[in-house]
């Protein structure tokens, strides 16, 4: 079968919302720079600052333990040539990469700073794993899936003339489909439904987002992209992802404003996102609902 998922070919005029998952790794959130306390002396570099060991904050594993308030947290500290202090929420937890020459009391004057940014990524990255924990689609008659933001149910019914009808008041999709059909067939019968309500949903709302930017877009194109949502080049050429129409409308109408958006502002500057809520001021949340999606829990195709 045809890959659903793939790179798009690169375009330097082309600016893209990207995916935060999807990725090589994509347990991992960005990491966010702390500046350093104070700099190295520029003449001579600064020998690497002798810690002795304290058995109270140093575990077995290398990692260490500070208190802040009520919570214990845990962390890995790896020294390196960088000029500042890093943060990096991960799978592992948190982890910081610092200068030689900070000591390990400035380190920890950087984490309380940084405690409450710490605090809601690692809680944001422990809902993110049991998400990925949940089971996976079964293709079958009274499966599951999202649609439009909301649960809707597969249905298969024998039938040689295949078709495929929703009801949106039982909210269930109805696949006929022969009775030696496989699974794949099945498959292909629902991604092809969920392309055509992809092509008929954004030709409903780009021109809403477009008359309110006052902006005109060449085309549109579905995308089946790895890594982002959609794109948009400088002569307005949208393209976006079909896998959209798992959410509902608010976070398919942030894509489409936010890409129309850059026929006004090519780049991602303060300007560009005052121009985003200009026109859909809820962007945040439509922004982090997406963000937070597992893939996992989207099915496959």
């Amino acid at each position: 079968m045809k890959k659903l998922l793939r790179h798009p070919a690169s375009d330097p005029r082309q600016l893209a919302l990207q995916l935060d998952f999807f990725s090589e790794n994509f347990s991992s959130l960005p990491a966010v720079d702390s500046p350093a306390p104070r700099q190295a002396p520029t003449a001579q570099p600064a020998p690497p600052v002798e810690e002795p060991a304290n058995p109270k904050i140093v575990l077995a594993d290398g990692k260490r333990r500070i208190q802040l308030k009520e919570h214990l947290l845990e962390y890995s500290l790896r020294r390196s040539k960088r000029r500042s202090i890093g943060f990096l929420i991960s799978d592992e937890g948190l982890r910081i990469s610092a200068p030689k020459w900070v000591t390990l009391g400035e380190i920890e004057n950087a984490i309380r700073e940084k405690q409450r940014w710490i605090f809601n990524k690692l809680n944001e990255q422990r809902e993110r794993s049991a998400r990925q924990l949940q089971p996976q689609m079964q293709w079958r008659d009274g499966a599951t899936f999202p649609y439009l933001g909301e649960t809707i149910t597969l249905r298969i019914a024998s039938n040689a003339n295949a078709g495929i009808a929703y009801d949106s008041l039982s909210r269930a999709l109805t696949v006929c489909l022969p009775a030696d059909a496989g699974e794949q067939q099945l498959k292909d019968r629902v991604q092809a439904w969920l392309q055509l309500e992809a092509k008929r949903v954004f030709a409903e709302r780009l021109p809403v987002y477009a008359e309110k930017l006052g902006v005109t877009y060449q085309s549109f194109s579905l995308t089946s992209a790895m890594t982002q949502w959609g794109s948009c080049t400088a002569d307005g050429r949208i393209k976006l992802n079909w896998r959209l129409m798992h959410f509902a409308l608010p976070q398919i109408d942030y894509v489409i404003a936010h890409e129309l958006s850059h026929l006004r502002e090519m780049n991602h500057s303060p300007r560009f996102w005052a121009t985003v809520q200009s026109v859909f001021p809820e962007f945040e949340e439509a922004k982090k609902a997406l963000r937070d999606q597992a893939p996992e829990t989207l099915p496959i195709f």
